[in-house]
């Protein structure tokens, strides 16, 4: 198979998804961040597990998504972002975290470990959520996603340097935090 045909290959691309998907999962679920008490205590700044989990996250997948754009088997879609899209999408991330302890990440893995209150609270939060932005969501284009639009544009375009130098940087400022809470203790 050619790196186009793998590229083009949508039923390939929906099994290797649902497989990370499937590995993600588990390791939210191995690093104990499907569990609310976790979610909770680093809400209340006495747990740090979930900033450490998601640091980890966003290094491998900055740098697995970096190597597979360059050698051809992904490619980037930008897209034009704005202060409306982004103050609306945090109200509803906040308001569902406020409302069950769980984000929709979370929430899943709670549901493959069996967790009761994500499955009866959050699978139907989830669903009515999405339900209730669907109804609201010409109104909210008409009014609100565009407000203070900066387009696409990228952090290394936004800094001016090159992506490799951002991914240190980032690289670097994980580390430090990650030293940071283990000196505090956390």
């Amino acid at each position: 198979m050619t790196l186009e045909e793998l590229r083009n290959d949508k039923r390939l691309q929906l099994v290797l998804g649902g497989g990370v998907g499937l590995v993600f999962g588990f390791l939210l679920q191995r690093g104990q961040v499907t569990h609310y008490d976790v979610i909770m205590g680093q809400l209340l700044l006495r747990d740090f597990t979930v900033i450490k989990i998601m640091l980890t996250a966003i290094v491998t997948g900055m740098l697995g998504i970096f190597v597979l754009k360059r050698i051809g088997l992904v490619r980037y879609h930008i897209k034009a972002g704005s202060l409306g899209a982004c103050t609306i999408g945090g109200l509803i991330f906040g308001a569902g975290m406020a409302l069950l302890g769980y984000c929709p990440g979370t929430n899943s893995g709670a549901v493959g470990q069996g967790s009761l209150d994500a499955l009866i609270g959050g699978v139907p939060g989830i669903i009515a959520g999405t339900v209730l932005y669907a109804i609201i969501y010409p109104a909210l284009n008409r009014h609100v996603l565009h407000r203070g639009e900066f387009g696409r544009m990228t952090l290394p375009e936004l800094l001016n340097t090159s992506r490799p130098k951002i991914m240190a940087g980032i690289y670097i400022m994980a580390v430090t935090l990650f030293l940071l809470l283990e000196l505090a203790g956390f």
